[in-house]
């Protein structure tokens, strides 16, 4: 049997999950990184994204939509702004985050702009990706 890592993922609501993970796919603020055990410690941001937890040959998908992760040797652990297990739930909630992305982006001046229209293209990208 493959080496494992614990993989935990909370939010403010609630713990989503706490498995034994071969991998896990993030949506790193830098680019898409994979956590294995093993792995170098890094703490990063997440940015909108779909998350892969592979166990035992099965892919566990999750929505996350901002955070941070904090990787070590023996685990991974998610702390996300909100979560969701990938379905319905999660594209009702990220179609409700795009609208009001919109809406911030539309207000928003100067240098925030910037990261206000990022923002709005993160969440469209997801939803199309869960389509």
């Amino acid at each position: 049997m493959a080496e494992t890592m614990q993989f935990d993922l909370v939010s403010p609501e609630r713990s989503l999950a706490s498995l034994q993970a071969h991998a896990v796919q993030l949506p790193a603020s830098e680019g898409d990184m994979t956590a294995m055990p093993n792995h170098a410690p890094t703490i990063t941001t997440l940015r909108p994204g779909m998350m892969n937890v592979i166990v035992d040959g099965d892919v566990h998908q999750f929505v996350v939509t901002g955070g941070f992760a904090q990787i070590s040797t023996e685990g991974t652990t998610v702390l996300a702004e909100q979560a969701y297990p990938n379905g319905p739930e999660a594209k009702a909630a990220l179609e409700a985050a795009l609208a009001k992305a919109k809406e911030t982006a539309e207000a928003a001046v100067d240098h925030h702009k910037d990261t206000a229209d990022k923002l709005v293209a993160d969440f469209a990208h997801l939803l199309e990706q869960m389509a």
